[in-house]
């Protein structure tokens, strides 16, 4: 089973290149606010688009509040890809880790 990982642990994964921040939102979400570097595939297209990805990084997955995130999570694991469920999402990262970045 893939791990969940809290924005915290993220951030700091982040700051330590340790993983690859995959931003499953709609593009509609992206124009609110989004994490810089990230990759943005929706997730209703990550069936489709699973040959961008690379086998040998690990993702942190990330959506607006974490159930997309998990969704994808279960799919890409399933694909023996290395994923974390990003806990509460985006709003979270907003709330706890960027208090700048606008909410949704």
């Amino acid at each position: 089973m893939f791990k969940q990982i809290t924005v915290q642990e993220l951030n700091t994964q982040l700051e330590n290149n340790k993983v690859k921040l995959l931003d499953v939102r709609e593009q509609f979400e992206l124009n609110i606010c989004s994490i810089t570097n990230s990759i943005h595939i929706p997730m209703q297209e990550i069936g489709t688009r699973i040959n961008e990805l690379s086998d040998n990084l690990e993702y942190a997955v990330i959506c607006h509040s974490g159930v997309r995130s998990y969704q994808t999570c279960e799919f890409l694991f399933n694909n023996g890809f290395i994923v974390y469920n990003v806990i509460g999402g985006i709003d979270e990262w907003a709330s706890s880790v960027d208090n700048g970045m606008k909410r949704y």
